[in-house]
Order: structure tokens, then sequence, then C-alpha cells
């Protein structure tokens, strides 16, 4: 594996730009996961990991992506030498992606694991996620969590675990900052929705190139973006929220707030960005949302099928305003609803044309 990757040095673009002409993944998908995040990737379109990996976005740098899942190696030990590499400061630049949550490795007793990744040439034990990341994590020129077990620890990290597990910003900390001077990049989701990071890593890549700035992040370390509004305000049923309309079955096109939907209260875009090619998403297809793009995800939402919290005191504060709205539109719907009453084939004009009217 080669060592350092040049930096761009273009002439004619040195005022504008000083970024990396080829830049390395490391994806370990070795945390508390279940690769769910990896194969929702796949189905990306909008650009699609081939397109960025064969070098056909414009702009991009060379990517040479190392994930289990989408690797060209029968694995092993063929498949750990980037990882070796940049372990020992001998590859370089590269951005760390970690999907799965982090368990807590400092509360057994003994020689026990949670999860490894390989094992150490010189004693043979199972190298630990956690040792994974204290080498490679400050060395990355960029860190980014995929999946909301690696941002927020996610079930793993429910109330009760045994595995004492967290996201990744809990692991390293808030203020981490990389090689590249930026915070871990946080994309949330059970599993990611695909164009939702592939649109992020590909932001990082263009930072990575120098042709784009930092990608604007939330408080809790969100592409703004993408987690800067709630479900309920890219829904097709929130006008039924509205009008107080609520489904009492899943059956029903209605607002399902009713019936467990958290979208009111959930920052995430797949109402409005829909699943794959723009089909689908929770709501969009009679699922509940069930807030799983959140740091409190899922204790703070549970149990899934009851109604949320504060939803009882909502709808009832809505329904007399819903219900005299829905009357109002009624009447209005049935005004617009017919036709203008010149519009027959008599032999008078009467559509309030005159065609000798003078000034």
């Amino acid at each position: 594996m080669s060592g350092t990757t040049k930096v761009s040095q273009n002439p004619e673009r040195a005022d504008q730009r000083s970024g990396f002409d080829e830049i390395h993944i490391l994806w370990i998908s070795e945390g508390m996961s279940c690769d769910g995040d990896t194969v929702s990737m796949t189905a990306a379109g909008q650009p699609a990991i081939e397109d960025i990996v064969l070098g056909l976005v414009p702009g991009l740098p060379k990517v040479n992506l190392h994930n289990k899942v989408l690797s060209p190696t029968m694995g092993g030990e063929d498949f750990l030498v980037p990882f070796r590499a940049a372990a020992r400061g001998e590859l370089e630049p590269f951005i760390l992606v970690i999907e799965g949550s982090i368990p807590n490795q400092k509360i057994i007793q003994g020689d026990g694991y949670w999860t490894s990744f390989g094992n150490d040439p010189d004693t043979g034990k199972p190298l630990t996620l956690n040792w994974w990341i204290d080498h490679l994590a400050p060395r990355a020129w960029a860190v980014v969590a995929v999946g909301t077990c690696a941002t927020y620890g996610g079930i793993h990290a429910m109330a009760g675990n045994p595995t004492g597990s967290m996201g990744l910003a809990d692991y390293l900390g808030w203020d981490f900052r990389s090689q590249g001077a930026l915070p871990i990049v946080n994309v949330p989701g059970c599993p990611i929705q695909p164009e939702n990071f592939m649109e992020t890593l590909t932001w990082v890549l263009y930072h990575a190139a120098g042709s784009a700035p930092p990608p604007p992040l939330d408080h809790m370390l969100r592409p703004q973006w993408l987690f800067g509004k709630t479900v309920h305000e890219g829904c097709d049923r929130a006008a039924y929220y509205e009008q107080a309309d609520f489904a009492k079955d899943y059956n029903s096109p209605k607002c399902q707030v009713k019936v467990g939907c958290w979208g009111p209260v959930v920052n995430c875009n797949v109402p409005k960005r829909g699943w794959m090619s723009g089909v689908g998403g929770c709501p969009n297809v009679g699922g509940i949302c069930i807030g799983c793009t959140m740091p409190g995800f899922p204790d703070a939402f549970m149990p899934f099928m009851d109604e949320p919290t504060g939803a009882t005191i909502s709808s009832a504060l809505i329904r007399p305003y819903g219900a005299v709205i829905r009357r109002l539109r009624g009447i209005t719907n049935m005004a617009v609803n017919r036709e203008p009453k010149w519009r027959h084939p008599k032999s008078e004009l009467t559509s309030g044309y005159d065609a000798h009217w003078r000034p």
C-alpha cells in the first residue's frame, strides 16, 4: 500500500484551491451493527457509490474505498492491509467511516471483548473496534459516523443494555476534530437514507478536493440541510393534521399521530425525499415515524405503536380549529367545483365580453 498522497498543485487554480488528488475511505462496520447502513448505501443513485469510486463525479479526488461488503479482495489479511498501514501512520489522507455503536470495553473484567476487527499479528488476539478507533481517528482527515448506531448509540445503547454502547462522538468527545479540522460528521438513520449519506460523503470529498467549504452541521453534528426540518414539515399527510383529521388505523391515508407517529418532532427528510429514487419513506407508505434519526432513539419513542407524549393535548387543541377550517374549505371546494354559468352552447354570449365597448 502506498504512502502519502500528494496535494494537488494545479498552477492554474493555485489561488482557488489546495486539495487532495487521491483519498482513501476506510469503512469499519465492526461496531455493534447489522451492516444495514452499508446495504442501504448501495441503493443510492444521486450519486451512486459506483460513480464516486469510478471517478464519474467531476471535481472529486480519486477515491479508494475499503468496505468489507464491497471489497474486491478475498477478505482476511488482504482486506486489512490499508487499515494496518493507516494505523501505523503509513497511509494518508483517509476518511474514517464507522458503522455500528461503540461498546465500552472498560466495563469488561479480564480478556473479553465486545466486538473485534482482525487480530494482532504479534499475539494473535482480536483487535477491538475501540483499538482501531483509537489508532485511526486521530490520523483521519475526516471522520464520518454512518447510521444511528454509530452516531448516537441506537438500539444497542438503549436502557438496560449490557455493553455500555454509545455513539462515536460520545466515545471520541463532542469537541473532537480530525486532521482536516472537521468535527465528526453524523449521518443518522436506522438505516441511513441512501442519498442522505452519499450526498454528505460527496460534500466531504469536495471539501477534501479543496473546492467546497466544510459541510454545515447542527448541534448534534448532523448535516443541517438534511436534518433541519421535521418529518411533519415534509409529510404528505401533514394537511390532515392541520384539519384535525386523524387516522384510526394503519390503512388510512390520514395523519398518523394518533396511532404512534412522532413526525412533528423528529428531524428527518425521508417523507420529502423518499427512500429509493424518490419512492417510499416511512409515512409515505403507511408506516409511522419512530424517531430513528434522533439522539434519544429508541428509548424516548417507545412503545412505538402508542400515541406519542403530547399528541393528546396538541390534537385536542387543534380539533376545534381543524373542524371549522375543514367545513369552511368544504364550502369553498363546492363553490370552485362548478363551472361558470357563461359556458353554454346558447346563441347569446353571456361571458361579459362586449365587442362594442369603448372607454
